[in-house]
């Protein structure tokens, strides 16, 4: 038995034989080495292990005679001992029967090795080709991924990467898996979840997508992911005149983050306009038009990236809104209320000087060309009592227009918003309470209602969306798709006696893909209904029971 140790810990070294010698063993890098040769005869050997864990070292000697088998040896990670205690000791045993028990073991961490490996470490993207569109200050980037099993064990799972600067702009990440070709391409979508990979650059986020079945050695699929970046664009100049057109950076890699090799990778940017004033050349570069093309690069190892810069003109709105707070108000006597209270700003470049309203009338194409001065709000079908108003009052410079499907609301600040500007203002609207409140099998009602702004092309940095059950309501419970911050408040209201539960739902960086339906369930016994009726009944019975017994009563001291 030998001991030795490295690194603060200590390797213990049991070598099973006779006695013809071991040679000696040595530390280099992560892996234990053999140093000299095998006295007394011919053979090989194999030693794979590190500090991580349990590694089996096979050797066979054969001796002069051939009549015996060698050496086999085991070494394993031994936890911390003092140097000063390490001691050499040889420890021989009958070899025929411990070569066997070593075989057995050797097949069983063999098989315990396989069993516990990740099979995603054996994927390999065949194939990737990522597009990104900067038309907006919302970026939405579309990857396809073909991936293959070049290992033994099938893959439930495929993980993506983004780098620490994507995760801070991070919206939302989707993904599906493609079948057929062209106009008979169908889409599955999959489940998609953080994960940590331990062998991941610093800072790098990881997410898992789950296949519809295991993908078998050999085999390959097509999985089409969507991702979207908000604030991702940096304006530069940071400060423009009325006059002048906004600029801005955008910063990426032409190179694919992947936990995987990539055999073949094509990367495009969409721009708004033709005009790019400059980009980072990663040969081959192509630019056609609004379009530049990155790639195909062949043959990159996983991890690889290569940093990229382009600056190029955008003017669209950029509008976010800092925050977004919808209340819900449900009423069992027949009507839901929604009330909106938004607190928006241009999250562009700055403005700088003065602002001219008759340049800006007079010239509407040639000045303030990223600025905006209309919104679109999308609101459900059958909508009345709209108001718009902001702390002034009332503004009446909005269009709705209806019909049967859909409802459109579109708003006019009271002055258009150039870059750092900042409005507040409240929407409110009713609607029919049975187009949303229905009844589920187990006698639970529950609000079907979607979630996220109403208004188009915004960018939402904090949302909150409370709804108001009715009073006397139990046991509140929300389901929606993602990850969200979920409360329970108090709300008291006219005639209300132990207050409404109030459902909050809380998310940061919404963007126009979370406008899906959400559904809040609740339990509610009608006789509560009741109750405001038989509070005011009550309060008018004794209003007149005081009037009669006054006018009844004589209380003057004459007789």
């Amino acid at each position: 038995m030998v001991r030795g140790g490295v690194d603060g810990g200590s390797v213990r070294l049991v070598t099973l034989g006779d006695s013809g010698g071991c040679g000696k063993w040595g530390w280099r890098g992560r892996r234990w080495q053999r140093g000299s040769g095998i006295r007394g005869g011919r053979g090989t050997r194999s030693q794979t292990w590190d500090e991580k864990g349990i590694g089996v070292s096979l050797m066979r000697v054969g001796l002069k005679n051939d009549e015996d088998v060698g050496l086999i040896g085991r070494a394993y990670w031994d936890g911390v001992i003092n140097p000063k205690e390490q001691k050499s000791r040889l420890e021989s045993v009958p070899s025929t029967a411990m070569a066997v028990a070593m075989l057995t073991l050797l097949l069983f961490l063999s098989l315990l090795s396989i069993a516990t490996s990740s099979p995603s470490h054996h994927l390999q993207i065949a194939n990737a080709e990522r597009r990104i569109d900067l038309t907006s200050h919302i970026n939405k980037v579309y990857l396809t991924l073909k991936v293959e099993n070049l290992g033994i064990s099938p893959a439930s799972e495929v993980h993506i990467a983004f780098s620490p600067t994507e995760v801070e702009h991070l919206a939302i990440v989707k993904a599906a898996v493609t079948s057929g070709k062209r106009k008979k391409k169908t889409y599955v979508p999959l489940d998609v979840k953080s994960a940590e990979l331990p062998d991941g650059p610093n800072g790098t986020k990881f997410f898992s997508i789950t296949l519809l079945t295991p993908l078998s050695k050999g085999e390959t699929t097509t999985l089409e992911v969507l991702y979207i970046l908000t604030h991702s664009l940096e304006p530069f100049p940071v400060e423009i005149s009325q006059s002048e057109s906004q600029l801005v950076y955008f910063r990426d890699s032409a190179i694919l983050l992947s936990p995987y090799r990539v055999e073949q990778q094509t990367t495009f940017i969409k721009t708004p306009s033709t005009r790019v004033e400059s980009f980072t050349v990663v040969d081959p570069t192509k630019r056609a038009g609004t379009e530049l093309k990155y790639g195909p690069y062949e043959s990159h190892p996983p991890y690889s990236y290569s940093p990229v810069l382009v600056h190029f003109e955008n003017n669209h709105a950029f509008a976010v809104v800092e925050e977004l707070e919808r209340e819900i108000e449900i009423s069992h006597w027949g009507s839901l209320q929604v009330t909106e209270r938004y607190s928006l700003v241009h999250a562009g470049a700055r403005h700088k000087g003065v602002f001219s309203r008759v340049e800006y009338q007079t010239r509407p194409g040639g000045t303030g060309v990223s600025s905006f001065k209309h919104l679109l709000a999308k609101l459900p079908p059958r909508v009345h009592s709209v108001y718009y108003r902001d702390g002034i009052g009332n503004i009446s410079s909005s269009h709705l227009r209806t019909d049967s499907r859909k409802s459109e609301l579109e708003i006019e600040p009271r002055y258009p918003l150039f870059g750092g500007w900042k409005a507040t203002f409240v929407i409110g609207y009713g609607l029919p309470l049975q187009d949303f409140l229905f009844e589920s099998p187990d006698g639970r009602r529950y609000l079907n209602f979607t979630f996220g702004c109403p208004l188009v092309e915004t960018v939402v940095d904090k949302l909150i969306v409370k709804v108001v059950l009715p009073e006397g309501s139990k046991d509140p419970t929300a389901e929606i798709p993602f990850e969200v911050k979920k409360l329970l408040e108090i709300k008291y209201s006219y005639l209300d006696v132990v207050g409404r539960t109030v459902v909050v739902l809380e998310k940061r960086n919404a963007v126009p893909e979370h406008n899906i339906p959400f559904q809040v369930y609740y339990s509610f016994n009608p006789i509560f209904m009741l109750a405001e009726p038989l509070m005011l009944a009550s309060a008018f019975f004794l209003l007149f029971a005081a009037s009669v017994a006054y006018l009844h009563i004589d209380l003057s001291i004459r007789k």
